[in-house]
């Protein structure tokens, strides 16, 4: 209970001793501004199963590229290139729904990470555990940087794109009569999804960072209802996420990117629980005057 007993001791001591914990946390802040605002078109538009599948899709990306010796960011974002291609192939193709085909590029690319990673030439894998986990206390400043790069990509493209992803996330046949262009606004949303996965990896892993894109903003969508809205709040939910984590993970010596990742769903079902009791207790207060008039009038009809 140091955190109630010792609250400067649990809640500010770690950011102003280390500086590890501090690029800790500006790291976690640019992740959370980049999935929540790519997050949220993801939750509004059903595309969840499309970010789990892109965020394990871009695993053979990766692994090839630290066999090889390249930038890790590089093999990711050719993965997640060929993720998306492949899926838009398959869409235009295939009279099979779109989970179908996301569902056979899913597992076909997460069982092809597993291959090359159980060879030989990736007997040694201990960084690979990095990427596949993260290791937020351990960025250096180019890892920052990539994140703020990102960060400022996803901001720019949902302002431009706002309208286009508003109307199309509702109403596709709108979006083409109105000259949006929707099969453009989806090109650019997948590859925001896979920008916002690759930046993360390396902070939250890629196997956690799923939970940054959809937890956030799913709880923010329980508490507001304008699309701007969700966005700061789902920023907002993230950010308290990530710092909590850090502090659990310091004071615990667990996990920083899964503490996190974990923190960020836990915060969900709280505001789940919640909007739940606010949403029965509203209920029954608007039912009690009902109640409380129809038992004064049977009481007058019953006097003489």
């Amino acid at each position: 209970m140091e955190f109630v007993t010792d609250p400067w001791g649990w809640w500010v001591t770690p950011f102003v001793d280390s500086e590890l914990m501090r690029d800790a946390l500006l790291a976690g802040f640019l992740t959370v501004v980049t999935t929540s605002l790519v997050g949220t078109w993801v939750v509004l538009r059903g595309m969840s199963f499309l970010g789990d599948a892109l965020a394990h899709g871009v695993l053979p990306g990766i692994a090839i590229a630290f066999i090889i010796g390249v930038d890790t960011s590089l093999g990711a974002l050719v993965a997640a290139g060929a993720m998306v291609a492949g899926i838009t192939v398959i869409r235009r193709h295939s009279p099979l729904p779109d989970d179908t085909s996301i569902g056979v590029l899913f597992v076909g690319f997460l069982a092809l990470a597993v291959v090359i990673m159980s060879t030989q030439r990736a007997s040694y894998t201990g960084d690979l555990n990095r990427f596949l986990f993260g290791s937020i206390t351990g960025l250096d400043n180019s890892d920052v940087i990539r994140q703020a790069v990102a960060a400022a990509i996803a901001l720019v493209v949902v302002i431009v794109l706002y309208r286009a992803f508003l109307v199309m996330t509702f109403d596709q046949s709108l979006a083409s009569m109105l000259g949006l262009r929707p099969g453009l606004a989806q090109a650019a949303l997948l590859a925001l999804m896979a920008i916002s996965i690759v930046s993360s990896f390396q902070s939250v892993g890629n196997l956690l960072v799923f939970a940054f894109l959809i937890a956030p903003p799913a709880a923010a969508t329980l508490l507001v209802r304008r699309v701007p809205m969700i966005m700061v709040v789902s920023v907002a939910l993230g950010t308290l996420a990530s710092v909590v984590g850090l502090l659990v993970s310091y004071h615990h010596a667990t996990a920083a990117g899964a503490t996190m990742a974990l923190t960020s769903v836990v915060v969900f079902f709280v505001v789940l629980a919640g909007t739940v009791a606010r949403r029965s207790f509203d209920q029954r207060r608007a039912l009690a005057p009902t109640h409380g008039w129809g038992a004064h009038e049977r009481q007058s009809a019953q006097r003489p």
